[in-house]
């Protein structure tokens, strides 16, 4: 479960987000949507300890993320390039991941199959530092290192930009049987809305942020809404 109480983030005298109270239950999986602007980002990283809240507070798995590093051992997420170490390969960049979170190598190097598909023969074996991977690879191996822990709680960023269509549907079913596998809770934000809704069982709608609609998304029924919704602006 993860809990937003009273949480208030300003820069200056822009309000980036503004959320009394929101909770996100065991194995849904939330698609964050609005505009440029919105505060998806910005509650992405309050969510991660990357920035700290004006006020209020997040907690995952009832443990406040600004007070305890306990929650990062079964959290994965990847918001951009940031997150990479550029000057390693793939697979060096993939079993320092996998040592950070206790696997031998064999462990990686196995939990690396089940992402065979989605990486398409395109990422290991190349002999390519990451840095000079296209950004759709780069992408990938964001994701497939935000994964490689397999955590309970699983944040991503614009998963779907820089993918081709082929590797947008791939990482859809991937996110998908995860979920089903794990009963993992899946955050994602797009400005696909096709996607965002082809995958996600709630939608949370950000206006200058703030939730202003939460949307259970039965039979795909949130698209017809957040279509009409954005078609008015």
């Amino acid at each position: 479960m993860i809990r937003i109480d009273h949480l208030l983030k300003r820069y200056g005298s822009k309000t980036a987000v503004d959320i009394p109270a929101y909770t996100i239950s065991d194995g849904e999986i939330l698609g964050l949507v609005g505009n440029n602007g919105a505060g998806k980002t910005t509650l992405f990283r309050l969510m991660l300890d990357l920035i700290r809240a004006d006020q209020g507070e997040i907690a995952i798995n009832h443990i406040p993320v600004s007070r305890s590093e306990q929650w990062k051992s079964h959290t994965g997420a990847y918001l951009d390039e940031s997150f990479l170490i550029d000057y390693l390969t793939p697979e060096e960049y993939f079993h320092f991941i996998g040592r950070m979170c206790g696997l031998r190598k064999a462990e990686t190097d196995e939990r690396l199959i089940r992402f065979s598909r989605f990486m398409n023969g395109e990422i290991m074996g190349q002999k390519k530092y990451i840095r000079n991977l296209s950004a759709g690879n780069k992408q990938k191996t964001g994701i497939v290192a935000a994964m490689l822990n397999r955590p309970s709680v699983l944040i991503l960023d614009e998963p779907f930009n820089f993918l081709d269509p082929s590797s947008q549907s791939s990482l859809k079913h991937l996110l998908q049987s995860y979920n089903r596998e794990t009963g993992a809770t899946i955050l994602l934000s797009s400005h696909n809305l096709t996607h965002t809704t082809d995958i996600s069982t709630r939608i949370a709608l950000l206006e200058h942020g703030v939730i202003i609609r939460d949307i259970e998304n039965r039979n795909n029924a949130a698209l017809q809404e957040l279509e009409a919704y954005f078609g008015q602006e």
